[in-house]
């Protein structure tokens, strides 16, 4: 059955009976949900399927964030696609470029007509008996509800919570007479030129801001509690655009995206090894960047090791230029309350401001906060253990794409969405039309799924899925790894349960 037009609705029945059914429905159109839809076409033509976004737009994260400067901090030699090359000369890229990058791919793939906008998912009941989901869906323009049943459910929204950001409570916040924004809900028409701006926080979104706000406001303060670990990187990747140059775009970006992978593996290790060198090695970078005797160990020193929390990287040493210019500047303190004219911190300083952008993270949410039910029991996801980091035990005919945390989140996205068509073919070939992923030692092990030092995974890690001690219930970080594992490893494995409901039903009747 091929699917209805983007914003077409299906009346919704109670028992879903009348429902429009689809092989497989994904519920997201960012980079994941894209790139899924684009592996199902390709690998399984005759497979009906629909792409739900909530919002009314695609593109995920590149079209939400809106902030200044938003823009990636993985090359996209590595986060663009496998089989899309990058072809801009900018491989650190900004928002748009890399939104106009996905939007292309769907276009080009022919996906346009299968995303359905303002559709978002509440709730999923899967029933054995008929091997399907049922699932509701919510009109976010009209609040309108829908039914809709599908063989497989594919999550490709991530894990942040896309509706709401992180701010924790601050002291007085309502006595501030200026402005404060969270990065997550930009306001479109703030005028920040000529103002004093304090940024709070220290992470990837914060070291964006700061550089981008820079170049207009009268003064950025960049106000941190804990440093992080921030490195330059080149915006353009000069051996890629010679390598496409001479050898075209197709073989330039792939040499291109195996030196890049191979580089991404190799300082991941090194920082993993050898700890105390890589922090003294980003150390000296940063010093050599900075101006003669700036405090490097209070602003740039963190407490932990080189890749307990991501690295931040800064095209062109951009927040090191602002600041050796004098229009950006970096504080270390706790804040102790908002005054009227700024915040006054610990130490007794007071830090004037007109704007104060609270980038202090965001909020984790698993699949979008989609309610799951397998035979009217509810799924407890700290109750599941994720098998081959893209489905959870017990529950069938699940699928979802978490990206890499010490990498680009591409990578894994795709070995993952090849492995997923491998697994439908095979289901095809021999006719199942379920599998369930059920652990052989129920005493098994575990610790978190995001096993990461982040704020935002230690907030939500009570929340979230578990991972195992051992294969294929152990996520690999790896992609060398995820390669053997996902690329040429079978689909077939003792720890994955194979059915047809018509047997079933047969032994029930």
């Amino acid at each position: 059955m091929s699917s209805s037009p983007a914003d077409s609705a299906t009346p919704a029945t109670p028992d879903g009976s009348d429902a429009e059914h689809l092989d497989v429905l994904i519920v997201g159109a960012g980079i994941s949900g894209i790139g899924a839809a684009r592996y199902l076409k390709a690998e399984l033509p005759g497979r009906s399927f629909a792409i739900l976004e909530g919002r009314e737009a695609s593109g995920g994260t590149w079209d939400l964030f809106r902030y200044p400067g938003v823009r990636s901090d993985s090359d996209l030699h590595t986060l663009g696609y496998a089989f899309k090359p990058w072809r801009d000369r900018h491989a650190i890229a900004d928002a748009p470029r890399i939104l106009s990058y996905l939007r292309e791919t769907a276009t080009e793939n022919g996906l346009d007509p299968h995303i359905r906008y303002r559709h978002r998912v509440l709730g999923a009941s899967w029933s054995s008996d008929e091997a399907r989901w049922t699932v509701e869906v919510e009109r976010t323009d009209t609040g309108s509800r829908t039914t809709l049943t599908c063989g497989w459910l594919f999550s490709a929204g991530g894990y942040y919570r896309y509706d709401e950001g992180f701010t924790p409570r601050f002291e007085g916040r309502e006595e501030f007479r200026g402005t404060i924004v969270h990065p997550q809900h930009w306001p479109e028409q703030l005028d920040y030129a000529g103002r004093r701006v304090v940024v709070i926080g220290s992470g990837a979104t914060a070291v964006t801001l700061v550089p981008a706000m820079a170049r207009t406001t009268a003064h950025v303060t960049m106000l941190q509690r804990t440093p992080t670990y921030v490195v330059p990187v080149p915006r353009s990747d000069l051996l890629a655009n010679t390598l496409k140059t001479f050898l075209g775009q197709e073989r330039g970006y792939a040499l291109t995206r195996r030196k890049n992978i191979a580089q991404q593996r190799l300082v991941w290790r090194f920082c993993r090894k050898y700890p105390q060198a890589a922090r003294r090695l980003i150390r000296w970078v940063n010093s050599r960047q900075l101006p003669p005797g700036y405090p490097v160990d209070l602003h740039f020193n963190p407490p932990y090791d080189p890749w307990d929390q991501r690295l931040c990287a800064v095209p062109d040493g951009d927040l090191f230029r602002a600041i050796r210019e004098g229009r950006a500047s970096v504080v270390t303190d706790r804040i102790a309350r908002f005054t009227e004219q700024g915040l006054l911190l610990e130490s007794g300083r007071e830090l004037a401001a007109d704007v104060v952008v609270t980038a202090t993270g965001l909020n984790v949410q698993a699949f979008g906060g989609i309610r799951l039910t397998v035979d009217g029991r509810e799924v407890r996801l700290p109750d599941t253990v994720a098998y081959k980091g893209m489905m959870l035990s017990g529950v069938p005919n699940f699928a979802f794409a978490i990206g890499y945390t010490n990498s680009s989140w591409t990578l894994k996205v795709g070995l993952l969405c090849e492995h997923f068509c491998r697994l439908l073919a095979h289901l095809d070939a021999h006719g199942y039309d379920t599998c369930r992923p059920q652990p052989a030692d129920p005493g098994m092990p575990t610790r978190p799924f995001l096993d990461f030092g982040a704020g935002y995974v230690r907030r939500a890690v009570d929340s979230l899925p578990r991972q195992g001690d051992r294969k294929p219930w152990l996520t690999s970080t790896d992609y060398r790894e995820d390669l053997e594992l996902l690329r040429s490893g079978g689909v077939v494995d003792p720890e994955l349960r194979f059915s047809r409901s018509t047997d079933r039903t047969r032994v029930t009747a």
